[in-house]
């Protein structure tokens, strides 16, 4: 058997290789494949204030390990948060396959399993879109759900009005309406579509969505991160619906778990998509209050963005 050469991909062929919308496709077919083993990750911290995480994932054709550092302050030295790769191996031959761009990966899979669930549970496609934080995340969310959910119109907050403005820009040039807004408290209510991407660092959220409003918060990824207020997350819990991404958010949804709510009892994607019990217990209350989702990460989606890019042809 003649070994290939594997595939090192650059930021920009990592992004070409994953469309949003198959991108969303594979993850719900890694949601339903019995094959699919993904290990809690490994979260170290690292002396400079950053992490290091370690993700491996496998399904009966591929296995992947990634290996990226967050680090909050690089920001302020010129520098993305994220950084690392993403290798994919054959299962049966052990032969490296590829190396993906890590931080690409993890804005698109993020941006594509929020678009997933908005496909799924969105009572309102069209938007506004309200997007809180303009940095990598907040345009990948709203290229996914241009691309995937048919919306016309994006409304961006930021702490910096610049970079607000440059990803206003963006969606006008997706052919989009679009507008900055300073205060996205004062616009929630009137948005049916929002998402949070915030460092999550501290509470930027402290008002209340829209009855009919379909929310991704994927800005606060640890127990310690937080980015909505505990009294808004309680009155999501009494009059809403909350799903989480994976069972992994039981012990890393800070914005839930400084609230005092119960995570485990909470239905997951994977409970959507395969209409399970404890989702089929939640789904009546989707008429009559909103959408909560909690994203925190799993090896799970960067397994189905590197099996995107595998079914590519050589």
């Amino acid at each position: 058997m003649t070994q290939r050469t594997p595939s090192v991909l650059t930021a920009a062929q990592t992004a070409l290789a994953l469309p949003y919308p198959a991108l969303a496709r594979q993850i719900e077919a890694v949601l339903r494949d019995p094959a699919v083993v993904v290990p809690a990750r490994i979260v170290q911290p690292l002396p400079g204030g950053g992490s290091l995480f370690v993700m491996p994932a496998t399904d009966a054709r591929v296995a992947i390990t990634k290996l990226i550092t967050f680090t909050p302050d690089n920001a302020s030295r010129g520098l993305p948060s994220i950084q690392g790769d993403i290798v994919v191996f054959d299962v049966v031959t052990g032969s490296r396959m590829a190396i993906l761009d890590g931080p690409t990966v993890t804005a698109r899979r993020t941006a594509a399993v929020s678009l997933l669930t908005a496909q799924k549970l969105a009572r309102r496609t069209d938007g506004p879109l309200l997007i809180v934080g303009a940095g990598v995340q907040g345009r990948s969310h709203l290229e996914a759900f241009h691309a995937g959910l048919g919306l016309q119109e994006v409304w961006v907050a930021s702490r910096n009005p610049a970079s607000a403005d440059a990803l206003v820009q963006h969606a006008r040039t997706l052919g989009l309406r679009a507008r900055r807004v300073d205060d996205a408290d004062a616009v929630l209510a009137d948005c049916p579509l929002v998402v949070s991407t915030t460092p999550a660092r501290q509470v930027v959220l402290r008002a209340m969505p829209g009855q009919d409003a379909f929310v991704a918060a994927v800005g606060a990824f640890t127990p310690a991160m937080v980015e909505w207020d505990a009294a808004i997350c309680r009155r999501l819990a009494a009059e809403g619906t909350l799903v989480v991404d994976t069972r992994d958010a039981d012990h890393e949804a800070g914005d839930l778990l400084q609230a005092g709510i119960d995570v485990t009892a909470l239905p997951t994607l994977a409970d959507v998509v395969g209409h399970t019990a404890a989702w089929t217990r939640q789904a009546g209350r989707l008429a009559t209050g909103p959408v909560f989702f909690k994203s925190c990460g799993w090896g799970g989606w960067d397994l189905a963005a590197a099996r995107c890019i595998t079914d590519l042809p050589t």
